[in-house]
């Protein structure tokens, strides 16, 4: 028997990968190399960011409320300050002619939609029932 995160995970890769199939392709056609560059960066980034929130759904799952939200909030802030910090490196230690950045922006955003659509379809057909504050489920 798989995990909920489990579904959720495999839910969300399909319509992610496809996008970013496209992504590569379109942004490889219009770009060239910058433009593939771009869109595998964004690949990577988007993946790992929510294979993260997958994993730390995972790890939480039976600690209390409070304990649960300070996992999410201190896995969101370094998530945040990673992702400021690979921007920073990108821009101080790549030309631009290197790495398409309007084509890094638009698959991550077009991969978070992806991703984001996949892992609710998946959450609507689960049908997961949340226990309120103060039941015993």
């Amino acid at each position: 028997m798989s995990s909920n995160e489990s579904k959720l995970l495999r839910a969300a890769f399909i319509p992610t990968f496809l996008t970013s199939g496209f992504a590569i392709l379109i942004s490889t056609f219009v770009k060239g190399f910058p433009g593939f560059l771009g869109a595998v960066l964004a690949q990577f980034v988007v993946i790992i960011f929510f294979i993260i929130h997958i994993a730390v759904s995972r790890m939480t799952r039976n600690l209390d409320p409070i304990s649960t939200m300070a996992m999410a909030l201190f896995s969101y802030f370094a998530k945040l300050f990673a992702l400021g910090l690979l921007l920073w490196a990108i821009a101080k230690y790549t030309d631009r002619s290197t790495i398409d950045r309007i084509t890094f922006g638009i698959t991550a955003v077009a991969l978070t939609v992806a991703w984001l659509w996949g892992e609710i379809a998946s959450f609507m057909k689960l049908r997961l029932h949340l226990p309120l504050p103060g039941s015993k489920e």
